[in-house]
């Protein structure tokens, strides 16, 4: 039995609210169970250094945990003078996550920032982030789009989404929430096209190795878990923001 008693195969309740901020082009408050995230687009008319005058934009994004996310408070990253290597690989697994499905060279030379703010943690921070980047980058893209800046069907070409599996007690589990994710033997993360593309699999034994066979169940879980997450988003963004 899982703690919060859901089957095996059973997400947590996910939402999504679209335009919760007033300032970004985009955003996105997305709820995995009790895990929140703010998820924020950000366009700039500019790119980095090394992508002047190619003709190509660029998608990127930045992550982080408020002090009471968690039940203790954590010191800001900004107080240490320095990201730590979680954070770090996090952001990274983001914007990759998000280019995996966008045009560059149809966004244009310019830039958009996703910064994705966790304001409570309860396991599967990063996963609940990108599914919920995915929606401000969209609407980021309706905006623009609204001032003939770009078509957003031409650069964005899919969805993208991610759920976390693993194995607790035994048994192969989608959407870890903290109490499984802390006492889990393997843990996983998924990241997967609308169109049922592997963007990223991140997979660690905590305990004994998990065998080949283990890690096909896993991602049928996922598999299915990541097709319901993108029949979520298309039907939030078919709705007016």
């Amino acid at each position: 039995m899982r703690p919060s008693g859901r089957n095996t195969d059973k997400m947590r309740a996910v939402s999504f609210e679209r335009n919760v901020s007033k300032h970004a082009e985009g955003s996105c408050l997305v709820k995995f169970g009790d895990t929140h995230v703010l998820c924020t687009a950000s366009l700039e008319e500019r790119v980095p250094p090394w992508l002047r005058n190619g003709g190509k934009g660029w998608v990127t994004a930045e992550y982080g945990m408020l002090p009471r996310a968690t039940g203790d408070r954590m010191r800001r990253e900004a107080t240490a003078g320095k990201q730590g290597g979680r954070t770090l690989e996090i952001q990274r697994l983001i914007g990759r996550s998000l280019r995996a499905v966008v045009d560059l060279k149809e966004l244009g030379e310019r830039q958009i920032t996703v910064d994705c703010d966790v304001i409570q943690a309860d396991g599967g921070t990063r996963t609940a982030a990108i599914t919920g980047a995915w929606i401000a980058l969209h609407d980021c893209l309706k905006w623009m789009e609204a001032r003939a800046m770009v078509r957003t069907e031409r650069v964005l070409k899919d969805h993208v989404a991610a759920v976390s599996c693993g194995i607790f007690a035994s048994q192969p589990v989608i959407d870890l929430d903290y109490l499984e994710d802390s006492a889990a033997e393997t843990d996983a993360n998924f990241v997967m096209t609308g169109s049922g593309g592997i963007v990223e699999i991140q997979g660690t034994a905590e305990a004994e190795p998990f065998t080949q066979e283990q890690l096909l169940e896993l991602m049928e879980l996922a598999k299915n878990g990541i097709a319901e997450l993108v029949t979520m988003q298309k039907d939030v963004v078919a709705g007016p923001l």
